[in-house]
Formats: C-alpha cells, sequence, structure tokens
C-alpha cells in the first residue's frame, strides 16, 4: 500500500474543524486499504501570528516544500486587522503560492442536483452545473509592483497596484487550461479587459496564439471579464472550463460559488508545474474563508475541505477511482438529506459540521464494500 505525506495546515477561524472531518476520511480510506496517509499539521496565518510573530515560519514552508501535497483550511479574521500588512495573515499564503509557484489554480464551480434549490439562481439554470474555473495564481495585480501607498504634496494619498503578465506566465496557465478541456468538453472561455488593460492585450493575444499552435480542435472563446460575470448569472451553463487571470478569476470562482448554492461547497487546487519526474507541488483549500462568526459552534460547513482533499487524491496521487468515491459518497450524504445550516432549506433540520463529516465516512465506507 502506497504511503502519501500530507502537510495538514488547519489554519484560522472554521479551519481546524473542517480539517478535522479531512482527518477523519483519510483514516477511513487507510483503513480500505486505498492508500496510506501519513500526515503532519503545522500553522498558518494568523495562528503563526499569534505563535511565532510571522504568518508563515520558514519550517513550515520546508514541511510544505518536502510533502507531496498540502491541505489548508483558512485564514485570516478581524483579529488580526491591527498587525501590519506585509504581515497579515493572508501573507502566509501567498507566500506559500510563490514560493512553491503554484501557478495553476483549479476551481470546479458544480450543482448537485440535490442542491440546486440552494442556489440563488432557479434550477433550471444550475441544476447540472460544472464549471471548471482556471485562476493565473502567481502574477498580475496581487504580485505586481509597485504596491504602495505614497503621500502627495498636498497631503492626499495615493495608490497604486501594478498589474504584471509576461508571455511564459499566461502561456502556462493557458497550457493547463486547454489540456483539462480536452478531458472535458473541449471548451475554453478565456476571460480578461483587453477594451482598457494592456494587460489584457497580451492576454487574448497569447492565449489565442497557444490555442492556434496546440490545440485548434479546442474551441476557444474569448469573453470580457465583466461580460463574463454576467453570464455567470444569467446563463452559467454555457461555460465549461473558463480560464482567467489572478484578479478576475479571484472575482469570478466567488460568483460561481454562489450558484452552488454556498461558498462552503468549494473546493480548489493550487499546482505547481511538473517537474522531471512528473510530480507537482500542490496545495489544496476551500475557497471560502474563515468565518470566524461561526467558528467553534460546529456550524461550518466541510464540504469545500473534503472536496478539496478529493482533488489532492485526482491531481497529486493518482487516485481517480478513491476520488471519484469520495465525490460519490458527497452526492450520497445530499441525497440521504444531510444539510448543513448554509445550504439547508428554510426550517429543516441542520447537522453540524462533526456530524455532517460523520455521514460523509459512512457514505464513503458503503460505497467501498
Amino acid at each position: 500500500m502506497t504511503t502519501y505525506n500530507l502537510l495538514l495546515l488547519p489554519g484560522d477561524g472554521i479551519g481546524p474543524e473542517v480539517m478535522a472531518q479531512v482527518s477523519k476520511v483519510l483514516d477511513a480510506l487507510g483503513r480500505a486499504g486505498i492508500a496510506r496517509f501519513e500526515t503532519e499539521t503545522d500553522l498558518v496565518g494568523g495562528a503563526s501570528i499569534d505563535a511565532h510573530g510571522v504568518p508563515l515560519t520558514d519550517a513550515a514552508l520546508a514541511r510544505a516544500d518536502a510533502a507531496d501535497a498540502i491541505l489548508l483550511g483558512a485564514v485570516g479574521g478581524p483579529k488580526w486587522n491591527g498587525v501590519a500588512y506585509d504581515n497579515r495573515p493572508e501573507a502566509g499564503l501567498l507566500r506559500l503560492r510563490k514560493d512553491l509557484g503554484l501557478f495553476a489554480n483549479l476551481r470546479p464551480a458544480i450543482c448537485y442536483p440535490a442542491l440546486a434549490d440552494a442556489s440563488a439562481l432557479k434550477r433550471e439554470l444550475v441544476e447540472g452545473l460544472d464549471i471548471m474555473i482556471v485562476r493565473e495564481l502567481t502574477g498580475g495585480v496581487y504580485f505586481g509592483a509597485p504596491k504602495e501607498i505614497t503621500v502627495l504634496p498636498d497631503g492626499t494619498k495615493r495608490a497604486v497596484d501594478t498589474q504584471v503578465y509576461t508571455t511564459g506566465e499566461i502561456e502556462r496557465i493557458a497550457h493547463v487550461a486547454f489540456d483539462l478541456a480536452r478531458k472535458r468538453s473541449g471548451r475554453v472561455a478565456s476571460a480578461e479587459k483587453h477594451n482598457v488593460m494592456k494587460s489584457g492585450v497580451l492576454w487574448k493575444e497569447v492565449v489565442t496564439a497557444v490555442h492556434a499552435a496546440h490545440y485548434a480542435e479546442l474551441e476557444l472563446e474569448h469573453v470580457l471579464a465583466d461580460n463574463c460575470a454576467m453570464q455567470l448569472v444569467r446563463r452559467p451553463k454555457q461555460f465549461d472550463v473558463l480560464v482567467t487571470d489572478n484578479l478576475f478569476g479571484d472575482v469570478l470562482s466567488d460568483v460561481a460559488a454562489m450558484l452552488t448554492g454556498s461558498l462552503g461547497m468549494l473546493p480548489s487546487a493550487s499546482l505547481g508545474a511538473v517537474d522531471a519526474k512528473g510530480s507537482r507541488k500542490a496545495l489544496y483549500e476551500p475557497v471560502h474563508g474563515s468565518a470566524p462568526d461561526i467558528a467553534c459552534q460546529d456550524l461550518a460547513n466541510p464540504l469545500a475541505m473534503i472536496g478539496s482533499l478529493a482533488m489532492a487524491l485526482r491531481y497529486s496521487f493518482g487516485l481517480g477511482e478513491a476520488a471519484d468515491l469520495l465525490d460519490g459518497a458527497i452526492k450520497d450524504a445530499f441525497a440521504g438529506g444531510a444539510r448543513t445550516r448554509d445550504i439547508a432549506a428554510p426550517g429543516a433540520q441542520a447537522v453540524g459540521t462533526a456530524a455532517m463529516g460523520d455521514v460523509i465516512v459512512a457514505a464513503l465506507a458503503a460505497r467501498i464494500v
């Protein structure tokens, strides 16, 4: 039985609660003989600031670099609003992405039939929805320089964030999107703002060139990012693979999240380049934040965190069948009526975080048998 090394970074707020449910699933997979998982746990975000004064220590980064994959819960919260900007909890996550070269963020938006009525949109618009958003993660406005606030001679302030992309950065994320499309419907939509942004002009030019040179048999559509946001609400099932930059990907994936009924439903994978051995650095995390208002109350939805583990099984460990079993267990849990508070119908009985984890483990065990 193959052994995989996982680094668990529960983080802040509801992070430790949802990560605890992942540990239950890992134990169940081990008991079933599917794989053995050796785990280490470390701090990130506000928890690391409290313990070490920084949002990610060099030792934690070294453990992340050595792991076969990283699972992260959530970071941040109002408790740390007063810390220096460069030392904020989110800086720990950004450092992981940048230092490990995790340039490709995959965010699936899937609406399970049993949850279609939990969406803010009508059932017919979202039932059967299955979109993969491919977000470039280590370039763009979040990492561009200069990034600063300066005081002008008249005493007012000027803030600058710089949007920067190179041909190589755009090419590699485009390849990820097109390769995924080959395994799906063969359709890619690329979102940018070439009408008002020079980075958008280059983005469209490079994606078009990659398509023509390597993926001409696939369908490519260019869409302005603001129109894309409108179309996601108007007719979301027109999209399959959607590739975009760091900033627009952040926004559009949150829009897509609400199509599914809750931010608590969306997992994500952040992947690096494939090395000479065929492996890659990878971090898996739910799209939701730390939700400090419901932390430690057994109210959080753990499904995005569990779904992130399913993505790790698929993309880091090559355990596609195990990932299918876990995805199936999630569907079974919904079919059986299990709902956390965020996706429960008005007046319906909701289960807690731990209970939902137990339901998933039971459903997984039933599928393995």
